[in-house]
């Protein structure tokens, strides 16, 4: 297997395949959603996806499992310290850990705002510190951190298409884009997030629908207005999914599809969610894979992307 660093091919040795091969692996098993989007990327920039979503799934692991939070800030401090070794190009393709050896090599060949992945493990420690959210500029601020980041990460692989106009703000929408998936996500896991001790809803549209004793329950507590609640978080998602999407005309046409798949999959998942609004009190909202595979081929021939052209240009996205 080879690789192209700055457009010339050179041979891809084993260790950093080996690397790339466990990247993919931890993508195919536990990307849900992911995974259907980097599928239709060519065979680099797939691996170079697969190397960010292993070490931000590592960060993710760390905040949300069992362990004391001493042990969690050591472990995303030492996070950290991967990153700068990565920044200073101190990580060979012998290092025994292959989340290492593909980032460092995904970062060789392009140019990753590595920042961005700072920026997630600043999110992750809001939630081991148990942050809360009062307002939608301040639960924002933490979607850019979790999310946004991880959309201009990846638009480090992409690139935008040449002559691509308006690729000045390729990086805003792509913010705003992650931003929309992350919102998606809260809405869909309220309740296993309560289960856990953390409420991620902007306590002001909490207290507006009176919803602010939380969503322990299968149903909603009595007197509250939790479709309302929901619906009118739907309309906050649907905004961001509209500006976000302004990026896919600056893609070439597999990226594109890659982010009208993903972003494709949390918008129906977003339908779901608004249809029956209570459904994600009684468990977790997601849609069948052959329904995924069906909005990820829909990307691929494009269809989806002038869907969403047609809608955005309208105002109706």
């Amino acid at each position: 297997m080879s690789r192209t660093v700055e457009g010339q091919t050179t041979p891809m040795s084993p260790p950093v395949q080996a690397a790339y091969s466990y990247c993919e692996a931890v993508t195919g098993q536990q990307a849900r959603n992911f995974a259907y989007g980097i599928r239709l990327l060519p065979n680099e920039k797939r691996q170079a996806m697969s190397a960010l979503y292993a070490l931000s799934r590592r960060v993710d692991d760390i905040g949300d499992g069992e362990l004391d939070p001493e042990t969690k800030l050591a472990r995303l401090e030492g996070t950290r310290e991967l990153l700068e070794r990565v920044r200073k190009d101190a990580v060979d393709e012998d290092d025994t850990d292959p989340v290492a050896v593909a980032l460092a090599d995904a970062a060789r060949r392009f140019p990753l705002p590595l920042g961005g992945l700072d920026e997630l493990i600043d999110g992750v420690l809001m939630d081991v510190r148990g942050a809360t959210y009062e307002t939608w500029d301040d639960l924002k601020a933490y979607c850019r951190c979790v999310a946004g980041a991880i959309g201009r990460l990846s638009l480090g692989v992409f690139g935008t298409a040449p002559g691509a106009r308006g690729a000045e703000r390729a990086a805003e929408y792509a913010d705003t884009l992650g931003l929309a998936l992350q919102l998606t996500n809260i809405l869909r896991d309220v309740r296993e997030d309560a289960a856990n001790g953390r409420t991620y809803l902007p306590a002001d549209d909490l207290a507006a629908f009176g919803c602010s004793a939380g969503f322990h329950r299968t149903t909603p507590s009595p007197g509250s207005d939790f479709a309302g609640l929901v619906h009118f978080e739907v309309r906050r998602a649907r905004a961001l999914f509209a500006e976000g999407y302004r990026l896919l005309p600056m893609l070439d046409r597999r990226s594109g599809a890659c982010v009208a798949a993903m972003a494709g999959i949390y918008r129906r998942l977003l339908d779901r969610i608004e249809r029956d609004p209570e459904a994600v009190l009684r468990g977790r909202v997601s849609l069948p894979g052959h329904e995924k595979a069906y909005v990820a081929v829909r990307g691929l021939s494009g269809l989806d992307a002038r869907h969403v052209s047609r809608l955005t240009a309208r105002g109706r996205a």
